[in-house]
């Protein structure tokens, strides 16, 4: 599954730092992972189960920065299963 425009735009925004964010967008279930900036690292989208995980596909993100703090590299990669 590739993640969309509506997707990208929601995990896109600063949200609180080092912790873990739940969302529902479009019928999926997502849960992302926030860094010390409050970026989104970490995303598990799919359909939550009763224990709140999710089963479904698991995105990582990669984010560079120059040595002035400028955003060089943002990219979501796809990393296999999350059950």
């Amino acid at each position: 599954m590739k993640l969309g425009e509506v997707l990208l735009k929601q995990l896109n925004k600063k949200y609180e730092r080092d912790t873990m964010i739940s969302l529902k967008i479009k019928g999926y279930d997502i849960r992302a992972k926030t860094d010390e900036n409050g970026n989104a690292i970490q995303a598990f989208v799919g359909k939550a189960k009763e224990n709140g995980t999710i089963k479904g596909d698991r995105y990582a993100r990669t984010l560079k920065y120059d040595r002035e703090g400028h955003l060089i590299k943002d990219h979501w990669e796809r990393k296999g299963y999350a059950t």
